[in-house]
C-alpha cells in the first residue's frame, strides 16, 4: 500500500525491521518446503508399494504383509536415496501399513475416542463430530481413488459392493460402527463416507444418567417396563442416540430368555448369552438374492423367540412387527425415526400402509394401540446434548384416535452460554399398565410419578 505525506508526495517506504540473531524469517518457508518434500516422498513410496506388493499376499495375515512391506519399503528408500530420518522413516512406514491393512488416513480418527462421527465429503474435505458439534479436520486424501480403496476395504469383507451400477451401500466396521457410502454419479463431490462410531465398551444406563440423558427414576421405570415384557418403541431423529438407548434397554432383558435381533447392518451389542443375530442382505450383481428385514421378522417368529429386537422399522416390516407383538411376543423392542411420540405412531401407520395391505385406517390404529405400550423419545438439543425428552404411554383407542399420555419429559428453562438449561420431570400421571408391572413382581414407588420429584437439573 502506498501512503502520502502532508504535501502530496509519496512517502519513502518503511524499511523492514532488523532481524536479531534468533529471528529467522525464512523458517516458515523452510518448514513448508520440508512438508511438501515429505508429502512428495510419501506419495511416491505409497504408489510404488501398492504397485509392487504381490497380489498373492494374504491381506488377512498381518505379519506376512508387514514383512513384505518392510522389505519393499527398504528397497525403495535405498534405490531413490530418500533423505529420511529414522523417525520419519518409521512414521511413513506405519502410514503405508495403515493404507494397506487398515483404513489409511482415517485410522487416527477411528482411534480417537472423543470422535463420534467421521464424514468424508470427497477427497478434499473431512469433518468429525465431537460432543455433538461438527468441525473440519486438516485431513486430505490424495485423490478420489484413495477414498475408493478405503470404501472397497470396508464393504468387500461383508460381501457387498459399490460401483456405478450400485452407488450406495450400508456397511459396518468390525467394531460395529455404522458406515454409509455413496459415490459418483450420485455424489457430485466424489466418493463420500459417513462413519458413526460406536464406543469400544457399550454405554450402560449409568453412563446415560451421568451424561444427563435421563434420571435415575426414568431408568428404573424403563427397566421395569422391559422386565415386565411391555412393548417399547425408541424414537427420535437422525443421530439422536436411538441405537445406544436400544442397546441399554436390551441389557434389561433377563439372561435366561432367547433374544433374536434383526438389523440392516448389525450394530447392537447385547451382552446376554442366548442371542441370535440376523442381518438383512441386499441384492447381488444380478439383482437377486435380496433378503429384506420384513422376511427376517416373519422367519424370526418360527425360531421360538422370547424377545424380538428390530434395529429399526422403516417399511412394510412394521405390519409384521405389529402382528408379532399382538400374537404373544410381548417384550419386543424396536426403533423408528420421528419428531415426537405422536409422530412415531403416525409414521408406523404410514409404514404399515407401505406393506401393500388394503387395511382401513381404524384397523391399523387399533393394531398399533394394542401392540405398543411405551414410546421413549429422544432429541438432540441445540448444544449437541442428547436426551430422552419424553417417555409416553400408549393408552388405547377413543373413537378413531390413539390416546397417548406423557409420563416423563424434559423441560427446557433457558439457554446459558450456548448450553441448554432444564430438568427432567414426571407429569403426575400413573400409567395404566402399572398392574402388569406389579404382576411381574416389580414394585415402583408411587412418589416416582409426582412432578415435584424433578431430577437432573443442570
Amino acid at each position: 500500500m502506498v501512503s502520502f505525506g502532508r504535501r502530496g508526495r509519496t512517502a519513502p517506504p518503511t524499511p523492514p525491521p532488523a532481524r536479531g540473531p534468533r529471528d529467522n524469517g525464512a523458517r516458515p518457508t523452510l518448514e513448508q518446503g520440508r512438508a511438501n518434500q515429505y508429502a512428495g516422498i510419501k506419495d511416491r513410496v505409497q504408489r510404488r508399494l501398492l504397485s509392487e506388493l504381490s497380489p498373492t499376499v494374504d491381506a488377512s495375515n498381518v505379519d506376512e504383509v508387514r514383512r513384505s512391506l518392510d522389505r519393499i519399503f527398504a528397497e525403495i528408500l535405498q534405490e531413490e536415496e530418500l533423505p529420511l530420518t529414522r523417525q520419519d522413516r518409521n512414521e511413513l512406514f506405519e502410514q503405508v501399513v495403515a493404507d494397506i491393512l487398515g483404513l489409511g488416513a482415517l485410522e487416527p480418527l477411528l482411534r480417537d475416542e472423543s470422535i463420534t462421527e467421521i464424514l468424508v465429503n470427497g477427497p478434499e474435505q473431512v469433518f468429525v463430530e465431537r460432543n455433538g458439534v461438527l468441525e473440519e479436520t486438516d485431513l486430505r486424501f490424495r485423490d478420489a481413488a484413495d477414498v475408493m480403496r478405503i470404501i472397497d476395504r470396508i464393504v468387500s469383507p461383508l460381501g457387498r459392493r459399490v460401483d456405478e451400477s450400485s452407488p450406495m451401500v450400508d456397511a459396518r466396521l468390525p467394531d460395529g460402527s455404522r458406515v454409509n457410502c455413496i459415490i459418483p454419479p450420485l455424489s457430485l463431490v466424489g466418493p463420500c463416507l459417513s462413519i458413526r462410531k460406536f464406543a469400544t465398551v457399550p454405554f450402560t444406563v449409568d453412563d446415560l444418567i451421568r451424561f444427563g440423558s435421563m434420571t435415575q427414576e426414568m431408568s428404573a421405570f424403563i427397566k421395569a417396563c422391559v422386565e415386565a415384557r411391555l412393548n417399547v418403541v425408541v424414537s427420535g431423529g437422525t443421530s439422536t442416540g436411538k441405537t445406544t438407548v436400544l442397546n441399554v434397554l436390551s441389557g434389561f432383558i433377563p439372561g435366561g430368555e432367547r433374544i433374536i435381533t434383526i438389523e440392516d447392518a448389525a450394530e447392537l451389542q447385547l451382552q446376554q448369552r442366548h442371542v441370535v443375530r440376523l442381518e438383512s442382505r441386499p441384492p447381488n450383481v444380478e439383482g437377486k438374492g435380496q433378503v429384506p428385514i420384513r422376511q427376517l421378522v416373519i422367519n424370526a417368529l418360527r425360531m421360538r423367540p422370547d424377545r424380538i429386537v428390530v434395529g429399526e422399522v422403516r417399511g412394510g416390516e412394521a405390519l409384521d412387527m405389529l402382528q408379532a407383538m399382538n400374537t404373544g411376543h410381548d417384550g419386543s423392542l424396536t426403533t423408528a425415526h420421528s419428531n415426537s411420540p405422536r409422530d412415531t405412531l403416525a409414521r408406523v401407520e404410514t409404514m404399515v400402509l407401505m406393506a401393500g395391505m388394503d387395511l382401513p385406517l381404524k384397523a391399523i390404529r387399533e393394531q398399533i394401540a394394542s401392540a405398543f405400550d411405551v414410546v421413549v423419545h429422544l432429541d438432540r438439543l441445540a448444544d449437541g446434548g442428547r436426551k430422552i425428552t419424553y417417555i409416553t404411554e400408549v393408552q388405547g383407542m377413543e373413537g378413531d384416535i390413539i390416546v397417548m399420555q406423557d409420563l416423563f419429559r424434559f423441560v427446557q428453562t433457558s439457554v446459558s452460554q450456548g448450553r441448554i438449561e432444564g430438568h427432567f420431570s414426571a407429569t403426575g400421571v400413573r400409567p395404566k399398565f402399572m398392574d402388569r408391572i406389579e404382576a411381574a413382581g416389580i414394585h415402583l414407588p408411587p412418589a416416582m410419578f409426582i412432578p415435584a420429584r424433578a431430577q437432573g437439573k443442570r
